[in-house]
C-alpha cells in the first residue's frame, strides 16, 4: 500500500512514518510539509492513501482535500485531526467533503504508538478499496451515472413497505458520517420511534457529530449519557470510547447504559452490543441499518435482531467506502434489502411517515 504523509509537524510526520513502516504491506512514498506540497506530490507519486493534517500553512487540509479528491485516480484521504472541539468540527467537515476516514492526533509519540494498529488497519482497508475501484474503472467504461441498488422485491419488499418499528439502530464506521447525515435527513420531525447510532469514532468526534447532525437535520439529536431514557422522535449518538447498551428500565421504558464491558470488543462503541440490546428489548419491532465500515462488527448483533423477528437493512457494496460491515451481514443472508444511501434515506423516511400516521 503506497502512502503519502502530509503534515506541517516534523514530529508527526516521523511518528506516522514509524507506525506505517512497521507493517510490511505499507510503503511510505513521500512526505509533504503543507497542503500545496501534498497536492503536488499526490499528483506525481499517485499514492493509494494520503494522510492529511487539518491545520497547515500555505494550503490547509480542507483546501488540499478538495484538490486531491478531484485528481484522476484520486487516492483515499485519511484526515489527521486534533482531539479538540475545533479539530473535531474540521474532521467532520472533511468527511462531508470526501475524506474516507479520520484519526485523532495524540500529543506524544507513545500515545500515537498506542493507536498504531488502528491506523494501520484503516490505511489498509481504505487503500484496498481504492485499488479495487481503480481496477473496476480500468476494466470497463465509466457509466454516465453511478449504478443504484435495486429495491427489495417480492416478499421481502412487501415486508419492508409495511415496516412500523418502534426502535431503529444504526451501525457505522469508515465513510459513515456523511451517509448517516443523509439517512437522518430522510426523517421529518414527528416520526414516532427513537434512533440509536453507534459510529466508530473517538468521543470528541461523536460529541461534535451530535451537534452537527442536530444543526443540519433539524432533528432532536442527543449525545448519549449513562442512564438516559430514550424517547420517540429523538436520535441518540453513542459516545466514543465506551459501549452503549439498550436495556428495559422501570415502568417498561427503554434506557441507555454506557459501560466498558464487554472488555474484549475491539470497537467502542460496538455495533454488536447496540444491536444485541435492540434485539432483546424490541424484538420483532427492531430495525437495524448497517452502513459502510471495515471489519465485522455488527454481524452478530444483526443476526440477533433477525432471530428475534426484527429486520435488517444494509448499505450497497457500490456505495460503500469500505464494504466490510455490510458485507458481513449480507454474507449471512439476513438483509431484507441492500440499498444505496439515497434509497436508505427514502426507505427510512417512508417508515417514519407510516409510524407517525
Amino acid at each position: 500500500m503506497r502512502v503519502l504523509i502530509v503534515d506541517d509537524s516534523a514530529f508527526m510526520r516521523s511518528a506516522i512514518r514509524r507506525i506505517l513502516e512497521a507493517d510490511k504491506a505499507i510503503t511510505v512514498v513521500g512526505e509533504a510539509r503543507n497542503g500545496q506540497e501534498g497536492v503536488d506530490l499526490a499528483k506525481s507519486l499517485k499514492p493509494d492513501v494520503v494522510t492529511l493534517d487539518v491545520e497547515m500553512p500555505v494550503l490547509d487540509g480542507l483546501g488540499a482535500l478538495k484538490l486531491i479528491t478531484k485528481l484522476p485516480d484520486a487516492p483515499a484521504v485519511m484526515m489527521c485531526s486534533s482531539l479538540t472541539a475545533e479539530g473535531s468540527d474540521a474532521a467532520l467537515r472533511a468527511l462531508a467533503g470526501g475524506a474516507a476516514d479520520v484519526i485523532g492526533k495524540a500529543p506524544s509519540a507513545s500515545q500515537m504508538g498506542s493507536i498504531g494498529p488502528e491506523i494501520i488497519e484503516k490505511i489498509l482497508a481504505i487503500g484496498h478499496a481504492v485499488r479495487r475501484r481503480r481496477e473496476r474503472l480500468a476494466s470497463k467504461p465509466v457509466p454516465a451515472t453511478a449504478p443504484r441498488a435495486e429495491a427489495a422485491s417480492g416478499q421481502r419488499g412487501r415486508a419492508l413497505r409495511e415496516l412500523r418499528p418502534n426502535l431503529v439502530v444504526v451501525g457505522s464506521s469508515t465513510g459513515g458520517p456523511p451517509v448517516l447525515e443523509l439517512l437522518l435527513k430522510g426523517l421529518k420531525p414527528g416520526y414516532a420511534f427513537p434512533v440509536v447510532v453507534a459510529q466508530h469514532m473517538p468521543r470528541p468526534f461523536t460529541e461534535r457529530m451530535s451537534s452537527r447532525l442536530r444543526e443540519v437535520t433539524g432533528l432532536d439529536v442527543r449525545h448519549v449519557e449513562d442512564r438516559m431514557t430514550i424517547e420517540p422522535g429523538a436520535v441518540y449518538i453513542a459516545p466514543g470510547g465506551t459501549h452503549t447498551h439498550i436495556k428495559r428500565g422501570p415502568a417498561g421504558k427503554i434506557v441507555l447504559r454506557t459501560s466498558d464491558e464487554p472488555a474484549d470488543h475491539l470497537y467502542r462503541p460496538s455495533v454488536d452490543v447496540l444491536f444485541g440490546g435492540a434485539a432483546e428489548v424490541a424484538g420483532a419491532d427492531a430495525l437495524g441499518i448497517m452502513l459502510t465500515g471495515m471489519g465485522r462488527d455488527g454481524a452478530v448483533g444483526a443476526q440477533a435482531i433477525v432471530d428475534a423477528g426484527g429486520t435488517v437493512l444494509t448499505q450497497s457494496e457500490a456505495s460503500c467506502v469500505v464494504y466490510g460491515m455490510p458485507k458481513a451481514v449480507d454474507d449471512l443472508g439476513i438483509s431484507s434489502a441492500s440499498l444505496d444511501p439515497a434509497m436508505l434515506a427514502s426507505a427510512l423516511g417512508a417508515i417514519g411517515r407510516r409510524a407517525a400516521a
